[in-house]
């Protein structure tokens, strides 16, 4: 079934930490939280050690971190309504640019893959698409307000600039630019959620989706292209975007993250009952009804809740993941 091998406790934050993010390279990791700052750690022989830490960017609790396609900026969201952009081009971490204009505090913040558009969502309702200029200048594209309640988290297709948001509204929602008039549109709502959507993530050709919620499942979702062979009716030229799995009975409270492992496959899931989980796919001859197993989970993972679980995008297996008890952890995962 796998074994879920505990490596390495990180213990510098002072409070809470939100969330952890991988380099693309796979040889740094960031972690933000409740002490306003960053830090960012390497490996030093056979131990990970934090490297710097990166202060004064937010007067408030940073909630979210994620790393450029290029891994020369790192975008930080804050509760104090702001998103800051550090560079490390230099050679050390300098935050040059500050953007404004959410109402609230910014729950997430996410690149996509061409490093053209970052986006950012808030309590506020509403995401932010910020257009990336070769002069490092970054400029409000759109600003959506499709959904109706606190937006929790953004991520982008791994192939397309096609962009993702999750809410306390219970829904999904996937945006893309109108080329005839350069705006941003909704495309698709997602709806099977009985509460809070907290997290998404989507496999590695973008194909599918996967959602974690407050009401303690775990839902898988697939892609059905306009010109698709299963009779799955389409609006148009957009695709149709339907849940096909859900994973219930494994989580005893809010599923708080999922991350899709792009190199294996498996998905991992952070949870308020203290709890990381491992799921992997079933052989399985019906692509339109795929099936999870639970490999592993690692009993008191943390001492509180679990609040962020990401998969290094270089070496499979390891996985980072990041609680209210301030600690972040280490974990190899090995079939």
């Amino acid at each position: 079934m796998g074994k879920l091998e505990h490596i390495q406790t990180l213990t510098k934050h002072v409070g809470r930490v939100w969330n952890v993010a991988w380099h693309p390279k796979g040889e740094h990791l960031a972690s933000c939280g409740e002490d306003k700052t960053i830090r960012i750690w390497a490996k030093e022989g056979s131990k990970w050690v934090c490297k710097a830490i990166l202060t004064d960017g937010h007067k408030r609790t940073i909630r979210e971190i994620a790393w450029s396609p290029c891994g020369n900026y790192l975008a930080s969201a804050s509760f104090d309504a702001t998103t800051s952009i550090w560079d490390k081009r230099s050679g050390e971490f300098e935050c040059n640019t500050t953007l404004e204009g959410h109402e609230n505090e910014v729950k997430g913040v996410a690149w996509s893959r061409s490093g053209q558009f970052m986006a950012t969502c808030s309590r506020d309702k509403s995401v932010w698409v910020w257009e990336v200029a070769d002069d490092d200048e970054y400029e409000c594209a759109a600003v959506l307000n499709a959904h109706t309640q606190d937006v929790k988290k953004v991520v982008w297709h791994p192939c397309e600039d096609l962009l993702a948001s999750a809410s306390y509204d219970n829904t999904i929602k996937l945006f893309r630019e109108d080329k005839s008039d350069n705006d941003w549109i909704c495309v698709a709502t997602l709806e099977s959620h009985d509460s809070t959507v907290w997290s998404i993530s989507f496999d590695k050709t973008g194909s599918h989706l996967v959602s974690g919620s407050d009401d303690k499942t775990v839902k898988i979702w697939k892609e059905y292209k306009p010109d698709n062979s299963d009779g799955i009716p389409t609006i148009g030229n957009e695709s149709t975007w339907k849940c096909v799995c859900t994973l219930s009975g494994y989580h005893t409270r809010t599923v708080y993250d999922v991350n899709w492992c792009k190199l294996t496959g498996l998905i991992a899931t952070a949870c308020g009952d203290d709890i990381v989980r491992i799921f992997k796919e079933e052989e399985n001859d019906d692509p339109n009804a795929p099936t999870y197993t639970l490999v592993n989970s690692a009993e008191k993972s943390h001492g509180q809740d679990v609040n962020c679980v990401t998969w290094n995008p270089k070496i499979p297996g390891l996985l980072a993941s990041c609680s209210d008890d301030g600690e972040i952890k280490l974990w190899n995962f090995v079939e």
